[in-house]
């Protein structure tokens, strides 16, 4: 008997190809998301990033305001909020507003990286010391701080010889889901320590997936939210109806990652043929077949296939795709039809 088909969720960093303004960037999310919510898929996630031409996720809680206004049942969320470049009640106040608005649909994921460079993460903060600054050292405190001013009976804040409740609205009746996010050992314990589920960024790491849901798992302190261990995999993915169109429909967002991780000029995602007609050479980089080999890269029945053997190997049932698959010329500008293909395919496939 074969593994049961876990749960699909999609993560979206609202990629802005050659031929998009961010307008047609947010209009293809919109369509995209859509697509999730008629599929039946869990959830939809989106990202924050900064100061990047090919990524026009900048702030979660504004898109997911609009995804969620777009949709009717999918869960949306963030994957996630970089809390370090933000006040604890500030996010706080922009999530128990969006719960109040979309009750029982959304996600607050919480992570500590900058999610930019040096420069832009020391405007964010206000002129503090980029990545490790006292935000990020805070960042436990912080965690702490926004769960207890989502509850109903605030947080108080001891200023002047009184106790001051701060509370991130005034009448909540339900608050959002909270996941802790992260690519290292640390946001695992963390999130075991606190009992709240927890997510690895396996689709942009690919290394130490295992033995970071191992640590949380077994050093897991039950919540009485959250009683047991809670986690699910992300991964990269483009199908198509045959392999050949995967592989080539995998050549942008595979250019956009080479040039991130060597320092090459970063650029709008280009389209298929831009890749092609370039001067670099992907099928002999080793750093492009390095990743590659962590993404699901294939046919329906391949793809359906990986994503079964991942959920297997890490002992999830849910797995978030990240839909990776670029445009051909000629693709509308307010679409994304590839990445829509890719949802629709594997969604099939799993059944």
């Amino acid at each position: 008997m074969s593994d049961p088909s876990p749960a699909l969720s999609v993560l979206d960093l609202v990629p802005v190809r050659s031929d998009q303004s961010t307008a047609d960037a947010l209009a293809a999310t919109r369509q995209l998301a859509r697509v999730a919510d008629d599929l039946g898929l869990r959830r939809y996630w989106l990202a924050e990033h900064h100061n990047m031409p090919a990524v026009a996720a900048t702030n979660p809680a504004m898109l997911i305001a609009m995804v969620a206004a777009a949709t009717g049942r999918i869960r949306v969320g963030s994957g996630g909020v970089m809390l370090p470049n933000h006040a604890p009640l500030v996010v706080a106040e922009q999530f128990a507003l969006l719960e109040a608005a979309h009750p029982g649909r959304i996600d607050l994921g919480i992570g500590r990286a900058p999610g930019t460079d040096q420069v832009t993460a020391w405007a964010l903060r206000h002129g503090a010391r980029g990545v490790e600054d006292d935000a990020v050292a805070r960042f436990p405190e912080y965690v702490d701080t926004v769960l207890a001013m989502l509850s109903p009976a605030g947080v108080g804040l001891r200023l002047g010889g009184g106790t001051h409740v701060l509370r991130a609205t005034p009448r909540a009746t339900s608050v959002p889901g909270v996941w802790l996010l992260g690519s290292s050992d640390y946001s695992a314990r963390l999130a075991a320590e606190k009992g709240l589920p927890y997510v690895f960024a396996h689709h942009f790491s690919g290394r130490g997936t295992a033995e970071a849901l191992a640590l949380y798992r077994d050093g897991y302190r039950p919540s009485p939210e959250h009683p047991e261990p809670r986690t699910f995999l992300t991964v990269n993915a483009v199908v198509a109806p045959t392999q050949e169109e995967a592989d080539r429909l995998a050549l942008p967002n595979l250019r956009s990652m080479v040039a991130l991780r060597t320092g090459m000029p970063l650029l709008p995602q280009p389209l298929v043929e831009e890749v092609e007609e370039g001067d670099l050479d992907l099928t002999r980089s080793d750093l492009a077949r390095q990743m590659l080999a962590r993404w699901v890269v294939g046919t329906p029945e391949s793809a359906a296939t990986a994503i079964r053997d991942l959920a297997a190997a890490y002992g999830v049932d849910e797995v978030m795709v990240h839909p990776v698959a670029g445009a051909l010329r000629g693709t509308p500008a307010d679409r994304a039809p590839a990445r829509e293909a890719t949802l629709r395919l594997l969604s099939g496939a799993l059944g």
